[in-house]
């Protein structure tokens, strides 16, 4: 059979070939097309076609695209490219056109539609637990139902939000009739060990106690409902009585949270007959009080000792409705089996049943078990084998299947740890006075003697993750020092690869520290930022904080932000003035001041008025500036007279021996800008520094600086 291509002559072969590459350039590149319309027709051009005498267009070759017949039999030339006309369907390729969809048209298909980037609110974890805490706890105000609430808390996860849980119960019932008090005692009662641990308890009212002073805004009478929280906490035993003066010891004595404390110690714990005081105050309005089951308790096991009914014993344990508090039952049965050696096997045996029945939790008994060595030492006081006895009642327990045994796993790799906490809970109280006494004071050189002193350099990082938390939760004045502070630790005592370690804490617990400072993450990161201006941190340091968090944690944000804030334009100056010097001015209008008074102060004035006008400043951590701009006054005037006033600031204490320094320091960072003003600067300058030096101002370390430079 003959090819089909025997069919056309050499010319259509000819034009077919044309019209294909023609197609093919159409499909590949239609931007080039668009831009230079005559590209194909010029193809095509050496072949242009003839209409017949007849009137006829050939039907065969590339002409047919040209070519259309009308609906109504007509032969009608359309547009270049197909581009429409009457009867016609348009361009093969529109590029220069927009589509438009028809969403009526019955072919519509919705992915056809473009696409269209939307924003998305990144959700924030702990706004979310904080939405749905506050519902727990109103349907738990509504309902009453403890075991509802224990049991949605721990459906919640988020364990490591419970302090703010605490605080968020404890200020809601707050504003609300002493039913709701009351019912918020007891449910901290109930969750207590079970569901919050006792230190998250403990630093869920530390958080209540800071922030006493915000609550007092809206809650006239906030230092008593606090005070008797506290001490109800106390006589229910989810505090231990050694919390309050330690507590005090990390508050100021002018803060709410301090008054609360010391109504709590006077006016409630020390009062005759306290306890029962303090659970009746609110009316006892869930019918029953911790202290009176407290007292159900003891009868029904002093009851079960006499008759050794344990079936009698468990109904009485069952009807007191309160089985988030079965542990009290454990702690008192035991007790009651140190103190009475003939009642120690129906105690044990009683136990037993209550835990094959179901009717105490295994979490309620190892709750109980460890209540009952915490008090230990106490107990041994009046029964010297109580050590000896609970050592023997622990493996019986366990090998009869109704203490779980990760008690004794627990309770032994507690003792190193514990020995090693307590060190560091040490440090942490001193530390606490310590910079609370910087922060009246702007005395670094006393800081630094008191840290000298403690002797334990190896815990710096926890010093610097615990100055900048106390600074953040309070005003920009104190943030101002705490990063003064830091500019000048790292010149005396801290190393770099402290500062480094120590924001790392502080990264790392970034999320705990948003509990009670919703804008946490942004003051770490001008703290951090700071840093780097202040040339306490490298910009790789910020590289290797960021390379050691986990790559989505709250940290590594903070971390990126601090990037951000130093990349900015004009980063050095805004970070400076971040804080508005401590005191809500902005730097530039303090340096103003400033200089008004040294001008006024040189053109003969009195020292001690000039000493009191810095005063009034109140911003000692800025004398530095003081030191600066008189020393560089006395160049530009040749009068030194500014060395009296400052001679009299130093005398007076007034300007301390680092602000000298660094005000010095900077002077010598700036002697070549200042010397194309003052020829004489460098010579002024070395005769200022060796005054400084015989008159005491300078630290030691500046001799080594200048002559490094």
């Amino acid at each position: 059979m003959a090819s089909g291509e025997g069919f056309l002559t050499d010319d259509q072969r000819e034009t077919m070939k044309i019209a294909s590459q023609s197609a093919e350039i159409l499909s590949s590149s239609p931007k080039s097309l668009s831009s230079s319309p005559k590209s194909t027709s010029m193809l095509l051009s050496e072949h242009h076609l003839k209409v017949s005498a007849a009137g006829k267009a050939p039907t065969t070759g590339i002409a047919v695209r040209h070519v259309r017949r009308s609906h109504s039999g007509k032969l009608v030339r359309v547009k270049k490219d197909g581009g429409g006309g009457k009867g016609t369907w348009g361009k093969l390729l529109d590029v220069d056109g927009d589509s438009h969809i028809d969403r009526n048209d019955p072919n519509y298909d919705s992915g056809e539609e473009p696409y269209q980037l939307v924003g998305a609110t990144i959700s924030d974890p702990l706004d979310d637990y904080k939405k749905a805490v506050a519902s727990i706890i109103e349907e738990y105000f509504s309902t009453g139902d403890v075991g509802v609430a224990a049991s949605d808390l721990k459906e919640l996860g988020s364990s490591k939000y419970h302090p703010y849980f605490i605080k968020r119960l404890v200020s809601m019932s707050m504003d609300r009739h002493d039913k709701e008090k009351e019912m918020a005692s007891v449910l901290l009662s109930a969750l207590y060990a079970d569901v919050i641990s006792p230190s998250q308890i403990r630093d869920g009212f530390v958080i209540l106690l800071e922030s006493a002073d915000d609550l007092a805004v809206d809650i006239p009478d906030t230092v008593d409902i606090l005070a008797l929280f506290t001490a109800r906490a106390v006589v229910d035993d989810i505090l231990p009585p050694a919390f309050l003066p330690r507590a005090k010891k990390s508050l100021p004595e002018s803060s709410k949270g301090f008054q609360v404390l010391q109504t709590a110690e006077k006016s409630y714990l020390s009062a005759p007959h306290h306890a029962e005081l303090v659970e009746r105050r609110w009316g006892g309005s869930t019918h029953i009080t911790v202290e009176e089951v407290k007292k159900k308790i003891a009868d029904l096991l002093k009851e079960y000792v006499e008759n050794g009914d344990a079936f009698e014993a468990c109904r009485c344990i069952r009807e007191l409705g309160v089985s988030f508090f079965h542990h009290e039952v454990v702690k008192r049965a035991l007790t009651l089996a140190m103190e009475n050696r003939t009642a120690e096997p129906l105690v044990l045996k009683l136990l037993k049943e209550a835990s094959e029945e179901g009717l105490i939790s295994s979490s309620q008994m190892v709750k109980g078990f460890a209540r009952l060595a915490e008090i230990l030492d106490d107990l041994a006081l009046d029964i010297p084998t109580a050590k000896a006895l609970f050592q023997s009642f622990v493996p019986k327990a366990i090998s009869e299947g109704w203490l779980d045994a990760s008690f004794l796993k627990s309770s032994n790799e507690d003792g190193p740890v514990q020995a090693e906490d307590k060190v560091v809970r040490k440090y942490k109280e001193e530390i606490v006075t310590i910079i609370h006494e910087y922060f009246l004071s702007d005395d670094i050189p006393e800081l630094i003697r008191n840290l000298e002193d403690l002797g334990m350099p190896e815990f710096n990082p926890i010093f610097l993750k615990k100055l900048i938390t106390l600074a953040m939760d309070r005003k920009n004045r104190e943030k101002e020092m705490a990063s003064v502070l830091l500019s000048s630790l790292h010149i005396e005592i801290f190393s770099t690869e402290d500062i480094v370690n120590g924001f790392i804490l502080l990264l790392e617990s970034a999320e705990d520290t948003a509990l009670d400072i919703l804008d946490a993450s942004n003051e770490l990161a001008l703290f951090l930022a700071r840093a780097v201006i202040d040339d306490v941190l490298a910009p790789l340091n910020l590289e290797e904080i960021g390379s050691i968090l986990p790559a989505n944690c709250s940290g590594s944000e903070t971390v990126h932000v601090a990037r951000s804030l130093i990349a900015a334009r004009h980063a050095g100056e805004r970070i400076l003035r971040c804080w508005g010097g401590g005191t809500g001015w902005a730097v530039e209008d303090a340096k103003d001041k400033i200089m008004k008074l040294l001008e006024e102060y040189e053109s003969g004035g009195v020292v001690g008025e000039a000493c009191q006008c810095i005063r009034d400043l109140g911003m000692p951590f800025f004398n530095h500036e003081v030191v600066k701009k008189a020393l560089v006054m006395a160049m530009e005037k040749k009068n030194d007279r500014m060395l009296d006033l400052l001679q009299v600031c130093f005398n007076e204490g007034l300007i301390t021996t680092n602000q000298m320094t660094k005000g010095i320091t900077r002077i010598k960072e700036g002697l070549d800008d200042l010397a194309l003003d003052i020829p004489n600067a460098k010579e002024k300058f070395s005769y200022y520094v060796e005054y400084a030096q015989n008159k005491g101002w300078l630290l030691p370390s500046f001799s080594s600086s200048v002559a490094d430079a």
